[in-house]
């Protein structure tokens, strides 16, 4: 119980930064986009409590409005990743020989990669956007959950539960699905919180690089550049989206080891 009370405050955070996110519209009467050069570079005030860019466009509504896309991007490759990657994962592990060779082997040649490299060269190949970025980040982050779910799965396929459901008449399927994901699904969760944050780190990454979420959208990482060149006049701006960036990393880590130590068996021991 104590461990499992260690997930209520990162969980609480992980929930809050979801709802900013998903309520931006209603949290702010700020357009995103719309400038207003005539304010361009000004300080926090009353009617714009974190200041405003360099086009004069409202910082809070931006960085909620970029915590949508910056979420959305990252949650959806891990999705995508992890479906991919555990049934890859599952049916190599369970299955072995051939199954093995053409599943987990062959999504290990992504691994010899370098992701940031591979990345850059996808979306410069098919252009900058959020669905080439989620659709590289899913690409990226299948080795990572095949390999987790491999592991298990070849643990899993030994043990007497399995072998009985086997000796029961179960189908493949059937043991598949109901039998040995539900006992792997612990570090899958570890695993899908570790690429999330990853995958935050990554897009913000190349938005910066203008590589990502296409202007004049916004993201973190496109704050962060568009504050490089002005942060001699209001340094605050670089600031904000850093800050955000940096929040929402360390709450996700944090929910990761919480989730580590909870499906850990040896710590029960």
């Amino acid at each position: 119980m104590r461990r499992r009370r260690r997930l209520l405050l990162p969980l609480a955070g992980v929930i809050a930064i979801g709802l900013v996110a998903l309520l931006a519209p209603l949290l702010t009467s700020h357009d995103p986009v719309r400038m207003d050069v005539a304010h361009r570079l000004a300080q926090p005030s009353l009617a714009h409590p974190l200041g405003q860019d360099e086009y004069g466009r409202d910082v809070l509504a931006r960085l909620m409005w970029g915590a949508r896309v910056s979420l959305t991007v990252a949650i959806v490759s891990a999705l995508i990743a992890g479906v991919a990657g555990v049934a890859i994962g599952l049916i190599g592990g369970y299955l072995g020989g051939l199954a093995e060779l053409f599943t987990v082997r062959l999504v290990d040649v992504v691994l010899s990669f370098p992701p940031i490299v591979l990345a850059l060269l996808v979306v410069t190949l098919l252009g900058p956007g959020a669905a080439t970025l989620t659709l590289v980040l899913s690409v990226l982050y299948v080795p990572g959950f095949a390999r987790v779910t491999y592991g298990e799965a070849l643990t899993a396929r030994t043990l007497d539960y399995v072998e009985a459901a086997r000796a029961a008449g179960a189908t493949t399927g059937h043991i598949l699905v109901r039998t040995i994901l539900p006992n792997v699904a612990g570090p899958l969760l570890v695993q899908f919180s570790l690429t999330v944050a990853s995958a935050i780190v990554i897009e913000s990454g190349l938005s910066f690089l203008g590589l990502g979420v296409v202007p004049p959208v916004p993201s973190w990482g496109l704050m962060i550049r568009g504050a490089r060149g002005t942060m001699e006049h209001n340094w605050l701006l670089l600031v904000w989206p850093c800050l955000a960036l940096v929040a929402a990393i360390l709450t996700v880590n944090r929910l990761c080891d919480a989730l580590r130590d909870v499906f850990d068996p040896r710590a029960y021991a």
